[in-house]
């Protein structure tokens, strides 16, 4: 029991070092098949990330009006994060906008330089987040940054779970491999808690929760269907796509809720 426990968190670790930019201790060690399994915590990662830019905007909202306070708490995440994700999202537009053949999209993908449709996509996506939560009340802001990252993060498992890796090689391909019923299961488990907690408590009406994962899964099978469709899968990028477009989309969902 000790030992599985202390795996599970070596697993945590090797989750939280490939996701994010926070050091790990050196006891954890690695090995190539931990990646893979690590991806059920990818949901647990975007919880502590929720809580850390929940806490910079907090913070922020004592001493700068709410825009101000949003908009560091989003550059907080994204350094958090090395903008691992906004930078799979800018490629992932740059690759469906550019791309004519699923040689010619993958390959767009694979270039470390952003195009027009990576830096247009990427402003307006940046800007939609910010811009949703100016408009929500205050004190819903912590609590939308709660459900929307690791929510998110779900999404990008579920990519792992029903699609194939659309590359021979890439920096997801050790995630590539299958991922289990109950390893996705875990995932479900952590990445819909916060939404579910706010729904018990009387935080959301249950009309909102059910806004928030309509909105997320209905992103979700749009963007997978398209993937499926333009590269055959996956690939590192559309793990990021999808998470970016999910957290939009699920602040949206919150706003509509407020706004109703």
């Amino acid at each position: 029991m000790r030992h599985r426990c202390l795996h599970e968190i070596r697993l945590f670790c090797i989750a939280l070092q490939f996701y994010t930019r926070v050091p790990i201790p050196g006891w954890v060690g690695f090995e190539p098949a931990w990646l893979q399994h690590a991806t059920r915590y990818f949901p647990l990662v975007g919880l502590l990330v929720a809580a850390v830019v929940a806490g910079v905007y907090t913070f922020s909202s004592l001493l700068w009006p709410q825009a101000i306070a949003v908009l560091l708490s989003t550059a907080c995440g994204i350094c958090l994060t090395g903008a691992f994700h906004e930078d799979g999202f800018a490629d992932m537009c740059d690759g469906m906008g550019g791309g004519t053949t699923p040689e010619h999209v993958l390959e767009i993908m694979k270039d470390s330089r952003i195009g027009a449709y990576g830096t247009i996509g990427i402003v307006l996506l940046l800007a939609l987040k910010c811009l949703a939560l100016s408009t929500l009340p205050a004190h819903e802001v912590i609590l939308a940054l709660l459900i929307a990252h690791p929510l998110s993060r779900l999404a990008s498992c579920t990519l792992i779970w029903q699609l194939d890796y659309a590359r021979g090689d890439g920096k997801a391909k050790p995630l590539a491999q299958d991922m289990s019923h109950q390893e996705f299961l875990l995932a479900a488990i952590t990445g819909c808690l916060p939404l579910a907690a706010a729904g018990f408590a009387g935080w959301l009406s249950w009309f909102n929760v059910a806004g928030c994962l309509l909105a997320v899964a209905s992103t979700t099978l749009w963007l997978a269907r398209q993937f499926k469709r333009r590269i055959g899968g996956y690939t590192g990028d559309c793990l990021g796509a999808v998470q970016q477009v999910g957290e939009a989309a699920c602040y949206l969902a919150l706003l509509a809720g407020v706004a109703r």
